[in-house]
């Protein structure tokens, strides 16, 4: 199989993953606190990154590279996963499956502000545009929530925004590590999850994990969207010689969570939720792509 092929088809794979996440969070945290559902999610996520990485032959390069990384790793953990999923968690259980997920798709505007004091970068016209487009999307997102539940949380689209600014601070912070992708998953899963562990064993405890229908839960969350989905973008990413191509796929995943969203959840689809993330979606393409992306060589 062509290189191409490969990376198009391990860029779906991960795509449809994350397309069943925010109906995956709200049917965990029926179950479930978000900290035994992040601390549960995270053990697995350890688990099938280290799996990975031990076929990769990377393991020992992991463990032996720890100490002498101890900072940036424990930065990184602080950010991803502790902060940045307790934070989504909870706009999750504050919000409508549909409005929590269109607003982290902002994640990416929210970068471009992040960019200008952490890396001096000036926006341009295009920036302004999609900044623009972007947050006049939460906003009509915020009123579809409200045509939803009659009401809508203003915490929660704070902490849905938030979750963005974490997400986005992660993101440049460890573009600027050298260390390998997955080596830096895996250690900063092996200080959150200790970490983790202790918080919400004194704050909730573990009764609920006595029964098997939470550690389903986890163990997809953990081993899907933070392990594999991951894994898999990262093998699309090495496979392919267009970037930009593989990129645009991601933009499939928010659609195809909407409809999943809606024949599991049940929850309405609210028009203004798509006029939302359309605009969030096409600002993003219009700020990175000056011509229509191609999809096909």
């Amino acid at each position: 199989m062509k290189n191409s092929r490969k990376a198009i088809i391990y860029a779906l794979i991960a795509v449809a993953m994350w397309s069943t996440v925010a109906t995956a969070f709200k049917l965990s945290l029926q179950q479930m606190s978000l900290l035994q559902l992040l601390t549960g999610a995270s053990f697995f996520s350890l688990l099938i990154v280290g799996v990975c990485l031990c076929q990769r032959g990377e393991l020992v390069l992991a463990l032996t590279t720890f100490a002498s990384n101890i900072k940036s790793i424990c930065l990184l953990a602080v950010l991803n996963p502790i902060l940045y999923y307790l934070v989504l968690l909870k706009a999750y259980a504050l919000l409508p499956a549909q409005v929590a997920q269109s607003i982290n798709y902002t994640w990416a505007i929210t970068l471009t502000l992040l960019s200008v004091p952490m890396l001096k970068h000036k926006l341009t016209f295009r920036d302004i545009v999609a900044i623009v487009l972007g947050y006049v999307g939460v906003v009509f997102i915020a009123f579809g929530g409200r045509g939803i539940e009659g009401t809508i949380n203003g915490f929660g689209i704070v902490l849905a925004l938030l979750s963005t600014l974490i997400w986005a601070g992660y993101w440049l912070l460890s573009a600027r590590d050298p260390r390998p992708p997955l080596i830096k998953l895996f250690q900063s899963f092996l200080i959150g999850f200790p970490v983790l562990f202790i918080i919400t064993f004194y704050i909730d405890g573990f009764a609920q994990f006595t029964e098997i229908k939470p550690w389903l839960y986890i163990a997809y969350i953990g081993t899907f969207e933070m392990g594999l989905a991951f894994i898999f973008w990262q093998l699309a990413m090495h496979h392919t010689d267009r970037v930009s191509q593989i990129s645009t796929l991601i933009f499939l995943s928010p659609f195809a969570s909407l409809f999943i969203i809606q024949s599991v959840l049940g929850e309405p689809i609210h028009p203004l939720t798509l006029l939302g993330l359309g605009l969030i979606i096409g600002g993003i393409l219009f700020q990175k792509y000056p011509r229509a992306p191609r999809l096909s060589q």
